[in-house]
């Protein structure tokens, strides 16, 4: 499923890239949701993307823990993995949008798009199966996992609160909290593997 969408994604954002009409009519624009009803965008902004490297940033992400979250899914969810794994990924773009809408549903100049939301809802997922997996933090430095994503929300939460980046840090935030809640209220013996794992 992580390459279905991942093709899915780059397809629609490659449409936005040359189309701006395209794309201003799904971005996530929490005024038009709130003044038209248009609640499509809180999901059609999560595939699309500002620029190829926005692009290629979040689906190298997507596709490099993905297919592990796939993984564990398929251990945990039998015949139903795929499902949820879509449902996690899809539900995830709209949960990282839903505080940002109520922070600006009356600003008319406030717009977003990018998976990065849905893609840290993956990562995280996957820090719940493996909390001492070595990532590589710029390519270089290795780290497990756990305190890379103890880093990331610091990260996070702390450029989220400065409020002047052009990037969605509330949404990152966010969506790496629910990949973890999400897997968890599913199959809540992951909390106790994951604690058990760490400790």
């Amino acid at each position: 499923m992580t390459i279905y969408i991942i093709i899915i994604t780059c397809a629609i954002s490659f449409i936005g890239f040359s189309n701006p009409a395209f794309l201003q009519a799904l971005l996530f624009e929490p005024y038009s949701i709130n003044q038209n009803k248009q609640y499509y965008r809180f999901v059609t902004g999560g595939f699309l993307h500002a620029d190829w490297m926005h692009l290629f940033v979040n689906m190298l992400v997507l596709y490099s823990f993905g297919q592990a979250v796939e993984y564990y899914y398929d251990g945990l969810f039998g015949t139903y993995s795929d499902a949820v794994f879509v449902l996690l990924y899809v539900s995830a773009i709209f949960a990282a949008n839903v505080s940002t809408y109520f922070k600006h549903q009356n600003n008319s100049s406030f717009r977003s798009l990018g998976a990065s939301g849905a893609v840290s809802a993956i990562v995280f997922a996957f820090i719940l199966f493996a909390p001492y997996q070595k990532l590589y933090l710029f390519f270089a430095l290795p780290l497990p996992a756990i305190v890379y994503g103890i880093l990331y929300l610091v990260y996070e939460y702390t450029m989220s609160k400065r409020g002047n980046s052009i990037i969605h840090h509330e949404a990152h935030l966010e969506g790496a909290i629910y990949g973890m809640l999400f897997t968890i209220a599913l199959k809540p013996m992951v909390a106790a593997s994951f604690f058990e794992k760490l400790f």
